[in-house]
């Protein structure tokens, strides 16, 4: 069963509230102005008792609506994990008189987990409307746009490898002959999904490379020829759809439609993956690479702090202009034909 707040406190939390009074933070004593409000409170009472039919009046008594609230809001402000939340609320009067658990059991992480998802993006939405309203009854903005600033999570960076780069060019050009299929029919060549199959032969060249010894080495080179095998299908597949575009084999009534078949799109993916799976031809990466050069080229004007200006300059090659790249493509033209 769900209230919206707690009908009757106990001896501990007027002690507490008494206590840390002068502690709280000046932005807890705005925020409480706020989060009083019966409109911001009801709108997490709702979100909640939705998740059973009868959760307002059965049930034995759960958390209220208005300590759910001010426990996700102090983990958002202070960017931590549910684990952390319980923790630090659990040890610290200021934080349990601000959320209102007093001097009571301490929720732990699981459960405030469930209540993180059981309060939907549109009960959110509910309470940013409410408090831009409170904003423009209180003359603080006058509310006509708000910006929302994005959270950053920092991930793992996955360094391209030829098989990562040929299997991605197989599934890129076999979604975009999917769309040109269900525009224009059946007319012209059928459509060929090896999607599986290229996915199935990148996660065998995944475990090649892990393992050591010669008989993962000639897994690994088996491997790259079944990829190369079906990529260079697939390239070839998709060059035959760009064709038939270009002659009106595969076209749509719809005008619109018609307009909408990446034709381009699938002329230029090929042409990379055909590239790349022709360079794999002859220089297979077999590993990813471990480590890369974590310091960057910001400008070629030699306009750089700590000394980047000389390691600029010296990077930079005979005929390179800004945005080129073609004094790399001519060394890999060299490497593969002095490999020939």
């Amino acid at each position: 069963m769900i209230k919206m707040r707690r009908a009757q406190l106990s001896f501990g939390d007027g002690l507490i509230a008494e206590e840390v009074s002068d502690l709280r933070e000046d932005w807890m004593k705005h925020a409480d102005k706020v989060l009083d409000d019966e409109q911001i409170v009801a709108a997490v009472y709702e979100a909640l008792a939705k998740r059973h039919p009868k959760s307002r009046s059965r049930g034995r008594l759960g958390a209220p609506a208005e300590m759910v609230l001010r426990l996700l809001i102090l983990k958002h402000i202070r960017n931590w994990s549910y684990g952390v939340l319980e923790r630090e609320v659990r040890a610290n009067l200021v934080y349990r008189d601000f959320t209102r658990v007093g001097g009571a059991k301490m929720p732990d992480a699981k459960t405030m987990g469930r209540w993180g998802l059981a309060v939907e993006p549109a009960a959110i939405k509910r309470i940013h409307e409410r408090m831009v309203k409170i904003a423009q009854d209180n003359g603080v903005t006058d509310g006509r746009r708000m910006r929302v600033d994005t959270t950053v999570v920092e991930t793992n960076i996955h360094y391209p490898t030829d098989s990562s780069l040929l299997g991605d060019g197989g599934r890129v050009l076999i979604r975009a002959m999917k769309k040109v299929t269900a525009i224009a029919g059946k007319a012209g060549a059928k459509l060929r999904d090896r999607s599986r199959s290229v996915k199935l032969r990148v996660l065998d060249i995944a475990r090649a490379a892990r393992a050591k010894g010669p008989q993962s080495q000639e897994k690994l080179k088996r491997s790259y020829g079944k990829l190369l095998n079906s990529t260079s299908r697939v390239v070839g597949q998709a060059k035959r759809f760009s064709m038939e575009i270009a002659e009106g084999v595969k076209r749509s009534t719809n005008i619109l439609q018609q307009l909408a078949l990446p034709r381009d799109r699938c002329h230029g993916a090929a042409r990379q993956a055909g590239d790349e799976a022709d360079q794999g031809a002859h220089l297979p990466r077999q590993y990813p690479c471990r480590k890369q050069d974590s310091q960057p080229v910001r400008a070629i004007d030699g306009s750089h702090s700590q000394g980047q200006g000389g390691k600029a300059q010296r990077i930079r090659q005979n005929g390179e202009t800004t945005g080129s790249r073609k004094p790399d493509c001519d060394r890999l033209r060299s490497l593969r034909s002095a490999t020939q």
